[in-house]
């Protein structure tokens, strides 16, 4: 079977073709399947099992990339310079500060890229085949055409295959077509070649799911050549290298660094007219230039962003694209799915309704008739209906799974049906007859159990178990079903008929399924997460609208809507049906009215989305389908479901939720919020820092003192300053209240709410300080001047760092170990700048000299001004809320 016997074709009519025309074709055996080495050489030809993914990064562009940044490439030139005119100590110096600097940013780049990689493994899964006659297991990913796979209960399709074994095979295709029933497969060979997908029943393709029994087939496509990657093809977009707020920051950045330039020319042209050397004045210029500009920032928003990615991992939540996290903080609408991320995905009993006990919640407790209804439901059940598996998973039928499980909950023996008697025979439930029959044969005669729709049971029983009126009343038992049916339930009747002795009776349907007795009716229902509810309601709390949109039936829809607290006072439910009926300016005027969106076809979600954003909503969505990635690509954020999507879908979607679970999306969205946070708390750091810098170097000579800094000293300043804790920002918690905020505005500025002015005001602040400090010690000829400016430049900002961890809370009730990478960054900065004045080498390095106690003792006074300043500004506003929420209430307050 070499590679020469392989034909690849079409693969849109296998269906058409028998079971070994198309061995013959893949060159495969339907018993023995591939050989281990034939499968190894079409893995090289065909290429992995999977939808194209980017390539990572190579390891040297992600190092090239940091040291040709073009700030990095001024200081390389202002080295060059201080080379040429003979200063050796300041060129080495700079250049070392360039490969450290830049050998930090490459580091955090490899584990930002190494994360990503390990993540993405997150996704895989694997695959049962058949090779050289032995069954085995293998990544999915390694399958490749003419394999022999297997398929069973629970399992993913690994590929598109044509079936050639099916026993009760039934997969859910709802990924890849949108029909929400499970198909039953056969192995019949189909005569039209232009079948749609949903009805090419001798097919199973990559992406769905087996819902019921077991199967195998020949694979024909893998990986892009499937349905599921033809459609993952047509959905490719390309990605910008950076997100929407870094592009944000580097514009900043450009136009900040063209007014440093102006300022840094004059600045230049200044120091000329004074008389200063050349020389000095241009490396000057250059360090204030670099020093001034924040280059760092979407380098460090990349940090944060890549920090953010992996915190959401350990969390559950698998981010695609960066740009997501940032996005998050703005989310103001989430439309989820219903199934499997608000609720549990599994059916259960949560309530019973007999003619004797009345309505029961739970599952099969109590006296009277329930233990009867529950052997009754447990015996009318398939042979392969419901199993538990030895891991203690059940696996078969949803519905006949949840009577099951809640038999033996409730203390039955899983195998105590079989106390029944002997099983004569079975007449299945089929979608006409809306029912199924079991018989059994006992020491007492014989025993019939029906099970199926209220209406299809009611109408066969002329009786009713329990203490009840002689006169059977269908009516009154038919409305019991519908008031369960009314709460979201899915229901069930039970019923039984017995003959006593040797009676003999005919075994067809209507002679077994006639004059029963009614025991009562089995409510089922899909229940809410256990968390889901809370998570429901930080999202009100957070100004975020969750809205519900579901394939079910509306009843059941609005009954887990109310039960969650989605479907607000005032909401409505809207149908497919009635979305179609709008027109989008209908709908747009009419969405915010809508809790809950039921019978909807995933296509109508873009429309959903579309009126939303039409009112400025920033909106996530939820999906697991092929059908949904329109919606998750159209949505500000895609969210994807990890166990039960397909790889479409998380292909399309920004966030890939690893558990399903509707709680993860909230954990996401104050994740955002705090990075978000964390963001505007480094720019605003970084900015206040950098043009206190300027302030000084510029503002020295027209106060007639000299220049008050170095070059190297202000690249030092620059480096230990805007390095570690400007980085070490990333870590800090979120605040108690930012779950009770509502979403910042789409196009909000970076710098609202009052930042500017806060940026204007501390800069102003701690320049003023430093020459203040600066003019105190010239004017008293003392030697270390230079040093003390140096060190309380250096030193506010640490301060000042500390300090604006919160916008309103204070340090003292903060505590300072609460964010202990601040901490050490902040400890080690100090440590670094008491090293820049008292070590020799670093004298030498940094012109610096010694102080002695006084002046130190000054200095560390004076660095701590901006620090009491910013805590005052924060006992004001903390102050200022106080009285407008007092007085709020006060107006609130009744009269009395």
């Amino acid at each position: 079977m070499g590679e020469s016997a392989m034909t690849v074709t079409d693969n849109a009519h296998w269906h058409t073709k028998e079971a070994h025309s198309v061995a013959v074709e893949q060159s495969s055996d339907l018993e023995r399947g591939l050989s281990s080495d034939e499968a190894a050489q079409r893995l090289l030809s065909h290429g992995p099992n999977e939808t194209t993914r980017e390539r990572p990064r190579p390891v040297i562009s992600l190092i090239v990339s940091q040291f040709a940044d073009f700030m990095n490439l001024i200081l390389l030139a202002a080295a060059g310079i201080s080379g040429i005119t003979g200063d050796i100590e300041d060129a080495l110096a700079i250049v070392a500060l360039v490969l450290l600097n830049g050998t930090i940013g490459a580091l955090q780049s490899v584990r930002a890229e190494h994360a990503m990689a390990e993540m993405r493994k997150l996704g895989a899964f694997r695959a049962t085949v058949v090779r050289d006659g032995v069954r085995m297991t293998i990544p999915a990913s390694k399958v490749v055409p003419g394999d022999v796979a297997l398929l069973e209960a629970g399992a993913s399709v690994p590929a598109d295959m044509r079936l050639i074994a099916c026993v009760q095979l039934k997969i859910s295709e709802a990924a890849l077509t949108g029909e929400s029933i499970a198909v039953d497969k056969a192995t019949i060979t189909l005569s039209d070649d232009h079948a749609p997908l949903a009805e090419r029943t001798d097919m199973a393709y990559m992406g769905t799911s087996v819902a019921y029994g077991s199967g195998s087939g020949i694979v024909v496509a893998t990986g892009m050549e499937t349905e599921l990657g033809k459609i993952a093809a047509l959905l490719k977009r390309v990605e910008l290298p950076r997100t929407p707020l870094q592009n944000r920051l580097a514009r900043f950045g450009r136009q900040l660094g063209i007014t440093i330039a102006i300022v840094c020319l004059a600045l230049f042209a200044m120091g000329l007219a004074r008389g200063e050397p050349v020389t000095l004045m241009l490396l000057t210029s250059i360090s204030l230039a670099v020093a001034a500009i924040p280059e760092a920032l979407p380098t460090v928003l990349a940090v944060m962003l890549a920090l953010g990615a992996r915190n959401l991992a350990r969390r559950h939540a698998l981010v695609r694209k960066a740009s997501a996290i940032e996005t998050l903080g703005s989310v103001s609408h989430i439309c989820t799915d219903k199934t499997g991320t608000l609720t549990l995905n599994e059916m259960h009993v949560v309530e019973l309704t007999s003619p004797g006990c009345g309505r029961i919640a739970g599952g099969f407790h109590g006296p009277g008739v329930l233990p009867l209804l529950s052997a009754a439901a447990m015996s009318c059940s398939s042979d392969a209906g419901a199993r538990e598996h030895m891991t203690g998973r059940w696996l078969g039928d949803p519905t006949e799974v949840a009577i099951w499980r809640a038999a033996v909950d409730a203390g039955f023996d899983a195998t105590s049906h079989g106390e029944a008697g002997q099983r004569l025979l079975e007449l299945p439930f089929d979608s006409k007859r809306m029912r199924m029959t079991t018989l059994y044969r006992t020491d007492a005669g014989l025993t019939a159990y029906m099970k199926g729709a209220p209406e299809a049971v009611v109408a066969r029983c002329d009786a009713c178990m329990g203490d009840v009126a002689a006169t059977f009343d269908r009516a009154a038992q038919l409305a019991a079903a519908a008031s369960m049916a009314a709460d979201g339930e899915r229901v069930l009747a039970v019923s039984m008929r017995s003959w006593s002795g040797l009676a003999k009776i005919d075994p067809v349907a209507e002679s077994l399924e006639s004059g029963h007795t009614l025991l009562g009716f089995i409510g089922m229902q899909d229940p809410p997460r256990p968390n889901a509810r809370h998570s429901v309601d930080v999202c009100r709390a957070a100004g975020i609208a969750p809205v519900m949109i579901t394939g079910d039936h509306p009843v059941t829809a609005r009954a887990i809507a109310r039960s969650l607290g989605i479907l607000a006072e005032g909401q409505s439910v809207l149908t497919g049906p009635d979305l179609d009926a709008l027109d989008d300016k209908a709908l747009e005027a009419a969405i915010e009215s809508v809790g809950v969106f039921a019978r909807l076809d995933p296509p109508q979600k873009i429309r959903i989305v579309e009126a939303l954003q039409a009112r400025g909503h920033c909106v996530a969505v939820t999906g697991d389908g092929i059908n949904d990635a329109p919606a998750l690509t159209r949505a500000d954020i895609g969210v994807a479901m990890g166990k039960g999507g397909t790889d479409v879908a998380r292909e399309a979607a920004s966030i890939v939720l690893l558990d399903d679970d509707f709680s993860t999306i909230v954990v996401g969205i104050e994740e955002g919020r705090r990075i978000y946070d964390n963001v505007r708390r480094f720019v605003r750091y970084a900015l206040t820092g950098n043009t206190a810098e300027v302030c000084v170097v510029v503002a020295a000579p027209f106060l007639g003192l000299p220049l008050p800094l170095l070059p190297i000293q202000i690249l030092w300043i620059n480096l230990v300053t805007d390095g570690l804790p400007g980085l070490a920002l990333a870590a800090e918690p979120a605040e108690p209240d930012i779950m009770r905020r509502a979403p910042r505005a789409r196009r909000e500025s970076l710098f609202a709410a009052g930042m500017w002015q806060h940026i204007v005001w501390v800069s102003i602040a701690m320049s003023l300080v430093t020459l203040a400090t600066q003019g105190f010690a010239w004017s008293t000829d003392q030697a270390q001047w230079q040093t003390m400016t140096f060190t309380v430049l250096s030193l506010s900002q640490m301060g000042y760092v500390i300090a604006i961890r919160s916008a309103r809370r204070s340090v003292f009730e903060l505590g300072l170990l609460s964010n202990r990478a601040l901490a050490g960054a902040v400890a080690l900065t100090f440590a670094l700048q008491i090293a820049a004045i008292y070590v020799p080498f670093m004298n030498t390095v940094l012109r610096t000299e010694p102080l002695d106690a006084w002046q130190l003792a000054c200095s560390l006074a004076l660095s701590c001004v901006v620090f009491v300043l910013v805590e005052f500004e924060k006992y004001v506003r903390r102050h200022e809320l106080f009285r407008r929420t007092r007085h709020a209430s006060r107006r609130e307050a009744p009269l009395r």
